[in-house]
């Protein structure tokens, strides 16, 4: 999506069940999600998805970058307050307004998501599990907990789950983009990891598949399950349609991990997607949990 483009008429059903990256992991306005809860997501959504586009998409150095996050970041700062933001995602703004003031979006949770999209304009390397979780923690958490404020679900027992899932969603979408983001300069798979199994940054830059790098990318994929799990009952506390949705949103997650483990944890060198058997077994899958 470029810069304040208006974004079509006819949101993706459920961007999760295409196996495609980032935002996509999340649902949008799809035919499970109430209708009031609509225009909201599909805000928060654009919200998200423009500032994504700021932070990766193009040839724009870094501070270039920086610079357009930081006017993006003014532009929801006057929105909140009230003020009208610059022409420049007028559309994008138009449409968060509105939903900010009937729903009482939380604008931390808002500004936490352009935090996660600075740090992308200048970060690709990650020490261990902790800065990668704390990225987590602002990339793809804030997402989550916007959703489950406009079900009005606050409790922290809840928060934790839809936390897990989220974490659980971004790690997934990176463990499944390696041989996407490796040759654009980007490793998540922390550094601490390649230690533990002898894995050199050069072979990760190479793309080299041999059994250090097959057996580190296992370790944080069943890691990562692990934490999808933990989140999974959430989808039970979530009322109507939009708890049938995270459930499939969570059977996405976890087949694409299957996914993964089907083809040996190569994902150096092959992107694995889903297909329409896979969106069957999901939705079998949903019904059972």
């Amino acid at each position: 999506m470029t810069q304040g483009t208006r974004p079509p008429d006819t949101l993706p059903s459920a961007p999760a069940l295409q196996g495609v990256s980032h935002y996509e992991n999340f649902p949008v306005a799809s035919l499970l999600c109430p209708p009031r809860l609509r225009p909201p997501i599909a805000a928060i959504y654009w919200f998200a998805r423009t500032a994504d586009d700021i932070a990766d998409e193009g040839d724009a150095p870094p501070q270039t970058r920086l610079d357009d996050l930081a006017a993006y970041r003014a532009d929801l700062m006057a929105t909140a307050a009230g003020l009208p933001p610059s022409p420049r995602w007028a559309a994008v703004f138009s449409q968060l307004k509105p939903q900010m003031a009937q729903f009482g979006l939380p604008v931390n949770l808002l500004a936490d998501l352009l935090s996660a999209f600075e740090q992308d304009a200048v970060k690709q390397r990650y020490a261990d599990e902790a800065e990668l979780n704390d990225y987590c923690r602002r990339s793809a958490n804030p997402v989550g907990r916007l959703l489950l404020h406009l079900y009005g679900i606050q409790d922290a027992a809840s928060l934790q789950m839809s936390d897990d899932i989220c974490t659980a969603l971004q790690l997934i979408n990176f463990w499944q983009d390696l041989s996407v983001d490796i040759p654009r300069g980007r490793i998540y798979l922390p550094a601490d990891g390649w230690a533990r199994h002898g894995v050199e940054e050069a072979q990760l830059l190479a793309l080299e598949v041999n059994p250090s790098t097959l057996d580190l990318i296992a370790a944080y994929a069943h890691s990562t399950r692990a934490t999808m799990l933990k989140g999974a009952p959430l989808a039970k506390k979530i009322p109507g349609r939009g708890g049938w949705e995270l459930r499939l949103v969570v059977q996405g997650g976890l087949r694409i991990l299957e996914k993964i483990e089907a083809q040996g944890f190569n994902t150096l060198q092959r992107r694995p997607k889903l297909g329409a058997w896979d969106v069957v077994v999901m939705g079998w899958r949903a019904l059972f949990m």
